[in-house]
């Protein structure tokens, strides 16, 4: 007997042939390399999309901050093209915005997704997060066309001021904006955490509150911070709702009943007949716009990262 022959073992086990073993090991599963090559793929092509849509906007806004300044740009209180071309009034807008949003609906959402995960019956439960869902898919322009509607006239007589289109209003369509994403992700972590922490909870006599509170919630936080960190960047580059309800005005805020106008507003109002340095100074504001929103993702996570730890 050779051997590369198969031969019988202990208690007539056949035993497999060593070629055979040699060739396995020695051959490529091309299924496997497939599914490889087109993750890889996948996650290249992601990554160049971004750098391309970085470097593109880099590129265009250069003209701007050579002429104006990095300073001029981001510490000018003045829009006034084409001779000035500050954006700063925009930043606080875009940021004052933001939090009034992440303040109203981020409660909201976290309260609501506790709801349906752990407190609605089945049936009600079922009725809920399709409706849910169902905010997602409603375009931006009727959030806009709703507060223009509803938001605004109420805000203008509940608080007597000449027009309702303020800040307010802004905060108030975004909120509700980024219900879908905080209840829709947070409600997915809550139902990932394992029911045996929860039944060990009530075990020990806890009541229903507390295991959500103290136990359900931080076991949770992970993806509670993801679903926030998502509702943030939604709420940072919605344009269109907020340029129907918060008036645009470039001038400074002094409260959150003055109109404003965000970064991205600017952008959306002014590109279409720019030309020159100041479609370059929009490209500017377009930059400023990704660096924010990259070093506040970045430090929510890291923070995130840190409790977590």
């Amino acid at each position: 007997m050779t051997i590369a022959s198969q031969h019988n073992g202990p208690s007539g086990y056949v035993m497999p042939n060593r070629t055979g073993l040699l060739k396995r090991k020695a051959g490529i599963d091309w299924r496997e390399t497939f599914f490889h090559l087109l993750f890889l793929t996948s996650a290249t092509i992601g990554v160049l999309s971004l750098a391309t849509i970085a470097y593109f906007i880099i590129v265009e806004s250069i003209p701007a901050f050579q002429q104006a300044g990095v300073k001029g740009i981001v510490l000018g209180i003045d829009w006034l093209p084409p001779a000035l071309y500050g954006v700063y009034t925009m930043i606080v807008a875009s940021i004052v915005s933001t939090a009034g949003a992440v303040i109203i609906g981020v409660p909201v959402g976290v309260l609501t997704a506790v709801f349906i995960a752990e407190i609605a019956p089945k049936w009600l439960a079922n009725i809920i997060r399709p409706a849910v869902e169902l905010l997602a898919g409603i375009p931006s322009v009727v959030y806009g066309f709703f507060g223009l509607v509803i938001i605004v006239p109420l805000i203008q007589t509940t608080f007597n001021v000449p027009a309702g289109n303020t800040l307010l209003a802004g905060m108030i369509v975004l909120a509700i904006m980024i219900l879908p994403t905080v209840i829709t992700v947070s409600e997915t972590s809550l139902r990932a955490v394992p029911r045996s922490y929860i039944e060990g909870s009530y075990a020990l006599g806890a009541s229903s509150i507390f295991t959500i509170f103290k136990l359900l919630i931080p076991a949770a936080r992970s993806g509670i911070m993801t679903g926030v960190i998502l509702g943030i960047a939604r709420a940072l580059g919605e344009t269109m709702a907020i340029i129907m309800v918060m008036g645009n005005a470039s001038a400074m805020p002094e409260g959150i009943l003055d109109s404003a106008r965000t970064l991205t507003a600017n952008i959306a109002l002014e590109m279409s007949y720019a030309s020159g340095i100041h479609a370059s100074a929009l490209y500017a504001t377009g930059v400023i716009l990704m660096v924010f929103i990259m070093l506040l993702n970045g430090t929510l996570l890291l923070l995130n990262r840190k409790k977590g730890s």
